[in-house]
């Protein structure tokens, strides 16, 4: 069964996803994309958004079978975002469309994938991803 909470790692989060993901980036919840945006994400670690983030077999094996296990399946997660970047999405999008691009620059965010710069729980997988409006709505029209 699918795991469609978008906004808590699951229990059995294994440490390698801490480890292996983690350690370059926020360990985004594996609800956040459909499965078959992440079978193509670990089946081309040694080229990741231009990086070579392979890692052995054998984790290989263990975290693909857990992302295909809590992998998105609700409505907004069913469609696949171009190049499988969750910050392509259509509800990434809509979510943030009041953030002006400006925000984005900040030495505290850089990227709309720093999740943690605007998400205080962002990097525990917590539940409530309580905002940040002094790292995010600087210049924001929000």
């Amino acid at each position: 069964a699918h795991a469609d909470s978008d906004r808590l790692l699951p229990r059995n989060t294994p440490p390698a996803y801490q480890q292996e993901c983690a350690s370059c980036h926020t360990a985004y919840p594996p609800a956040l994309l459909p499965a078959r945006s992440w079978t193509r994400i670990m089946s081309t670690l040694d080229k990741h958004y231009g990086t070579d983030a392979s890692i052995d077999a054998a984790t290989q094996r263990q975290l693909d079978d857990w992302l295909q296990a809590h992998a998105g399946s609700s409505k907004r997660t069913r469609m696949e975002p171009p190049q499988d970047r969750i910050t392509r999405s259509v509800w990434f999008a809509r979510k943030h469309r009041k953030i002006e691009s400006a925000v984005w620059q900040l030495a505290s965010v850089k990227t709309p994938a720093s999740c943690g710069a605007c998400h205080a729980g962002a990097a525990r997988g917590s539940a409530v991803w309580s905002m940040r409006p002094r790292a995010c709505f600087i210049g924001s029209s929000r």
